[in-house]
């Protein structure tokens, strides 16, 4: 179980900078703690700040332990997360992501 980022997995892998930027220079981070042959995966995301336009392809669940971004969608719903923020994205969300500091949370992907 992850209690919270001082007790997250790690080394975290470079997983390059983030596609479609709007602003900024976002680079993603992690560890994958889980990805089975159905495509679901699980693990831990840290992203530094910027803005870029994105899609979920399949449902997605995340947990954010730190940070502050916002998400909106195509539709003009915004979602806040931060600390202790619980969000859930379904298979076609797009919209666009600011991250506004660096972020880290917890995610699993169906």
């Amino acid at each position: 179980m992850i209690a919270g980022a001082s007790a997250c997995p790690g080394p975290f892998k470079d997983w390059g900078a983030v596609p479609d930027a709007v602003a900024g220079d976002s680079r993603a981070s992690g560890v994958l703690l889980h990805k089975d042959d159905g495509g679901g995966e699980a693990g831990l995301w840290i992203c530094t700040p910027g803005r870029w336009r994105c899609r979920v392809d399949r449902d997605e669940f995340c947990h954010f332990l730190s940070g502050r971004c916002v998400y909106t969608s195509e539709t003009g719903e915004t979602i806040h997360a931060g600390a202790d923020t619980t969000v859930y994205f379904p298979a076609g969300w797009a919209g666009e992501c600011w991250v506004r500091e660096t972020v880290r949370k917890v995610y699993m992907i169906r």
